[in-house]
């Protein structure tokens, strides 16, 4: 009989799961809306293909050379309400002066044939913006905003890192262009400024997805090996980004950064989720459950190993009395073989016997 606790569980996972259908179809008709290119981007939603296009198109380029360039494509997409979905790519020719940055090419020419070749195949895709492997801003990457700006009225600019740089968290960062001031005398001055990023992935998507991991996804560590160290990494992306917080702070408090209101209220919003762990029987409920999960998982583990064990056992037994017929096997035609040779051998004998007793019979008639 299923406990309170199994009961309410259930409940809840229940809830979650009408909860995620109910937000999955929101997006759906979100997405079903007609864009609205002009509207300014405030939240960008990045799919799974242009990052796998990406990753491609970087591979291919620098797969023989060493100098880890970075590469320039297109993102196609449409905005809804400020909405940003980049659901498709393309690769464009880029080169630029690593000695000197301002020197860059950029094939428009080409940007455009693919776009009106890409246009055919899906009218409802249009160009949302641009990306490149970075890893960080570059001086000319507002001149090359300024470019794509031609086919958009708002583009987006995503910074992409596909190199193991040990970095954690996403690994894009989207920035819209923006004017700034910053003094009176100069006038205002084009900037990039962060946007808000989501990865999604559509039910097709999703498919592909799982059936790349199947090909690359390792079977040699284990279920709890795994798990720890998706733990590990979520913890050290919360360690980073409350080093930020904490940076950023101390910065204000030194007078070297301005203070922003709109960002101490997110701060404060931060800690005032967190859960009060210096009530007793709170702290106790949590380590409870913590530990009655980590039990689930070393059971779990304990018997896979124990059942591989029995397996192994079972496995040597059959070899052993695989090995034992085949002696036996071997023993018996041994038997077989020397007791047809021994009776070949007998029949040779009587046969000699017989030969020479008419023989010697031959040789007493003539003498009579």
């Amino acid at each position: 009989m299923p406990t309170k606790t199994a009961t309410k569980d259930a409940k809840s996972a229940d809830e979650k799961m009408e909860k995620e259908k109910d937000d999955m179809l929101a997006e759906e008709d979100e997405e079903e809306k007609l864009p609205d290119p002009v509207c300014p981007p405030t939240e960008v939603f990045l799919h799974s293909l242009p990052l796998l296009s990406t990753v491609d198109h970087y591979t291919r380029l620098t797969a023989n050379t060493r100098t880890g360039k970075r590469v320039v494509g297109i993102l196609l997409g449409h905005n809804v309400n400020g909405k940003v979905h980049c659901t498709n790519s393309f690769a464009i020719p880029f080169e630029e002066d690593p000695k000197n940055q301002s020197i860059w090419y950029l094939d428009h020419h080409y940007l455009e044939n693919m776009f009106s070749m890409f246009k055919k195949v899906n009218t409802k895709e249009a160009i949302v913006g641009w990306y490149s492997t970075g890893p960080k801003l570059k001086v000319n990457d507002m001149e090359i905003n300024q470019v794509v700006a031609r086919y958009c009225v708002h583009p987006i600019y995503i910074i992409i890192r596909v190199t193991d740089d040990r970095s954690e968290g996403l690994p894009c960062t989207a920035y819209k262009a923006i004017e700034e001031i910053e003094n009176e005398a100069t006038g205002p001055k084009m900037t990039f400024a962060h946007l808000h990023t989501t990865l999604r992935c559509s039910a097709m998507e999703e498919v592909g997805v799982v059936h790349l991991l199947r090909d690359i996804q390792d079977y040699t560590v284990s279920s709890l090996a795994t798990q720890v160290k998706e733990k590990i990494s979520s913890l050290r992306a919360i360690e980073s980004k409350l080093q930020e917080i904490r940076d950023y702070m101390e910065l204000v408090a030194d007078d070297k950064l301005p203070l922003n209101h709109n960002i101490l209220y997110t701060v404060q919003d931060i800690f005032n989720t967190l859960p009060s762990l210096h009530h007793i029987r709170q702290s106790t409920a949590i380590a409870q459950e913590v530990n009655d999960q980590t039990m689930v998982t070393y059971l779990g583990s304990l018997l896979r190993s124990v059942v591989a064990l029995h397996n192994l056992i079972l496995n040597k037994f059959e070899v052993k009395r695989l090995k034992e017929q085949q002696e036996e096997a071997a023993k018996k035609k041994l038997e077989e073989q020397a007791k047809k040779e021994k009776e070949e051998k007998e029949e040779k004998e009587a046969k000699e016997k017989e030969a020479e007793e008419k023989k010697a019979e031959a040789e007493k008639k003539p003498a009579s």
